[in-house]
């Protein structure tokens, strides 16, 4: 389920110090591209994300979508994320929870986000041991869908199929 929320205040005074200091302009479409991001907490694909603009009549371009993705990585407002399906995703929710885990279906595709203390803690024991200090961690657990071994369906799966989506488990 996608959660709509609001950009953060926050989000928008980091980035704009972080543009400022990068000597950078502020422009109509990286705001277009920044709000269209920060509407849902939803991972997405650079293609994802500039099929959502051109459904809200943006005219930014490939380049301006990568271009903007790479800027906000770098701001740390959003991390790539490896799903598993082969194509760069990126996720908007680091700057509340980072560090956060992904559990991915490797039938339907469903991402469950989940943070738990004890993986915090193991981060924190395994990284001081070896003589680091950690940052940020993720973790990508793959598994099956419950849904579909035990009933023989899923809708996560015929939503996923309906909307084209590339499944974990499916090459091209």
């Amino acid at each position: 389920m996608i959660r709509r929320i609001t950009m953060d205040k926050n989000i928008r005074e980091r980035l704009d110090e972080f543009i400022r200091k990068k000597g950078l302009r502020q422009t109509a479409q990286r705001d277009e591209i920044i709000e269209v991001i920060f509407a849902s907490d939803e991972h997405f694909t650079p293609d994802e994300l500039f099929d959502r603009l051109r459904l809200a009549g943006s005219k930014a371009s490939r380049a301006t979508v990568y271009r903007t993705l790479g800027l906000l990585d770098e701001a740390n407002l959003i991390h790539e994320i490896d799903l598993g399906d082969g194509q760069k995703n990126y996720d908007p929710n680091f700057v509340d929870r980072p560090t956060h885990n992904h559990l991915v279906c490797v039938d339907c595709g469903k991402v469950v986000e989940f943070e738990d203390s004890h993986l915090d803690l193991l981060n924190d024991c395994v990284t001081r041991r070896l003589g680091y200090r950690p940052l940020r961690q993720s973790l990508r657990i793959e598994a099956n869908c419950e849904k579909l071994r035990t009933s023989g369906g899923c809708p996560d799966l015929i939503q996923a199929r309906l909307k084209s989506k590339r499944l974990p488990n499916q090459k091209k």
